[in-house]
């Protein structure tokens, strides 16, 4: 069951931070352009994407304040030293108690950067103030979103965070993971030409990875999958439709 998306609980206390952290990557230079930033991965999430290889981040439990604690820790540590806090997942957006962590980033001096496939609008919007940056997950092109993530309805509510990031003036690319069981390559087109039609100006193309994937079935290799050249070629091809377009492995 997937939680609504109005939130009336109480804005949370900064000393009272429960997140649960499923990881951190210390340092990365990937997971926000062009800035040297840490990640931090929170445990939970609603979709169930058969090319999934974070699976052990997906069961949704309560945190403890000592693990933000601990972030926090971390973070004073590396003042001058990363540009940016990354909150990835799992869904990130999946935790009530992330606007007040985010708030903490902002006031410690570093930029914010969001990993999100939206599926929570309104928790987005409230985000935006604080977020100088967000990578939107697109799984598909309308319902094939929905088929992809394994849960209905979503497509619509992504769609709507979309919307709000085209209209808000923060940074973000769109990115879309591609398995050849849920693309073909005209598929892989068509989605990125209505991303393109909606005024997104940065996309990537990410190819999924086939060794540790949420459904088993998504690690065999599949029949008449396109070479990688193909691919390549395609993304050449719409190079003149974003402002910037790559192909991530």
């Amino acid at each position: 069951m997937i939680a609504t998306d109005l939130d009336s609980s109480s804005p949370v206390p900064l000393d009272g931070i429960r997140l649960p952290i499923a990881g951190l990557t210390q340092m990365t230079t990937l997971d926000y352009p062009d800035h040297l930033a840490c990640v931090v991965f929170l445990q939970g999430c609603p979709l169930r994407c058969g090319y999934c290889h974070n699976g052990h981040m997906m069961a949704p439990r309560r945190g403890d304040e000592q693990e933000w604690q601990a972030v926090r820790e971390f973070l004073e540590s590396r003042r001058g030293l990363l540009e940016a806090v990354v909150f990835s997942g799992g869904e990130p957006t999946l935790h009530h108690a992330l606007p007040a962590a985010v708030s903490e980033v902002k006031a410690m001096g570093f930029k914010v950067g969001l990993h999100t496939a939206g599926p929570y609008p309104g928790r987005l919007s409230r985000l935006l103030p604080n977020l100088d940056w967000v990578g939107l997950d697109v799984k598909g092109r309308g319902r094939d979103f929905d088929l992809i993530c394994g849960r209905p309805g979503i497509w619509q509510r992504h769609s709507q965070s979309l919307m709000t990031l085209l209209d808000s003036g923060v940074s973000f690319e769109c990115r879309t993971t591609v398995h050849w069981r849920d693309f073909d390559l005209a598929g892989v087109e068509r989605l990125a030409l209505t991303l393109a039609d909606c005024g997104v100006r940065r996309y990537a193309i990410q190819v999924a990875r086939t060794n540790q994937c949420l459904d088993p079935a998504y690690c065999q290799p599949v029949e008449n999958a396109p070479p990688r050249a193909m691919l390549a070629g395609l993304v050449k091809r719409l190079a003149p439709h974003f402002a910037h377009i790559e192909l991530r492995e």
